[in-house]
């Protein structure tokens, strides 16, 4: 049977209608999938149950579920979230004095092939469906909640999977996260991150969902970035910083790049010049992320001198940088170390 919530408001009147029902009730369903997130057509307790059963016996609800949750000493909790068919995707949540945030897939697995991270050595099996990503998000709400006394704060799409290879249920679970009779949160607390793909960013500039954008960028010399992220020889750097621009101008929000520095890689000053003059063309800040390594020796976090040495050089150029603090590396947990790695 197919889950219920594939059906948009308008479909869920039409059905209602062939039943005989008022088309009212649609909208009572609806509050119940998408704003309550119930996982039971039974519990729809302002529905008759001959009403109720008849549902029942053409739609079912296919919600996730947790199959492993690991909890790190810094507090951030990793679940092993289990699909209806069985496939496994990662999601997190990290804590902070001040925010919770949720980290979520898009794909199970990965459709590219960064050289840095574990999920892009999982096959891509499929892309995650809009109630699947929905329910990562409301499951984590309750975490936090639960663990931390407070609702969830922001959403990053950040987890397993390219968000712009799945744009279409990425963008209506964006919507259902955001309206009112779904989940109710800000679209600025959504960061959507992409590796790269300017026809894709230019839509999501075109749709105007109000959220913020991240550029996994790493290297602002092609050819560097080329090694790191194989797949990029596709999409120049020229060519996403003409999408960026467009980005810019539709929605005059500032573009977020999310850049490891990585020992004997791009820890030099050339690096540091190149991410300059790439950082000027458009108005942007840089998260330096503190890189876990994912046991190949090839990739290690830089030193603290290199690091402060892109903070200084970044700062003296008038660019806001941050450094964004790993973790959760003791479940693997953090930056490019989502694979579906189980515990003993």
């Amino acid at each position: 049977m197919k889950d219920i919530r594939v059906l948009s408001l308008d479909q869920l009147k039409d059905y209602f209608v062939t039943l005989g029902e008022k088309p009212f009730r649609a909208k009572q369903v609806y509050d119940w999938l998408w704003s309550k997130n119930l996982h039971s057509i039974d519990e729809m307790t302002n529905l008759s149950k001959a009403l109720r059963e008849k549902i029942s016996e053409e739609y079912t609800i296919n919600p996730v579920s947790v199959d492993q949750l690991q909890r790190s000493t810094d507090g951030t909790i990793k679940n092993g979230v289990k699909l209806h068919d069985g496939l496994l995707v990662e999601s997190v949540l990290i804590p902070t004095e001040t925010r919770t945030t949720a980290c979520v897939s898009s794909q199970v697995g990965c459709s590219l092939n960064c050289e840095f991270c574990a999920t892009a050595r999982l096959k891509r099996m499929r892309n995650l469906e809009v109630a699947e990503i929905v329910d990562q998000v409301a499951l984590i709400d309750s975490q936090s909640k639960m663990y931390f006394d407070r609702p969830l704060s922001n959403i990053v799409f950040m987890g397993m999977g390219e968000p712009m290879m799945n744009y279409k249920n990425v963008v209506e679970a964006i919507r259902k996260i955001t309206q009112p009779e779904g989940l109710g949160m800000s679209p600025r607390r959504i960061t959507v991150s992409t590796s790269g793909i300017p026809k894709m960013i230019k839509m999501l500039a075109d749709d105007d969902l109000r959220v913020k954008l991240a550029l996994s960028l790493h290297s602002a010399i092609e050819s560097k970035r080329n090694e790191i992220m194989p797949f990029s020889d596709k999409f120049p750097l020229t060519d996403i910083m003409e999408a960026l621009q467009y980005w810019y101008q539709k929605t005059g929000s500032v573009i977020t790049f999310e850049y490891c520095v990585w020992k004997g890689i791009n820890d030099g000053d050339e690096d540091i010049k190149a991410l300059i003059r790439y950082c000027r063309q458009v108005p942007s800040k840089v998260n330096l992320i503190q890189y876990n390594p994912i046991g190949d020796g090839k990739y290690d976090q830089c030193n603290k001198q290199a690091e402060e040495n892109y903070v200084r050089q970044l700062e003296n150029a008038g660019i806001t940088v941050m450094i964004r603090k790993s973790r959760g590396g003791d479940i693997d947990a953090a930056c490019g170390q989502l694979a579906n790695k189980t515990v003993d």
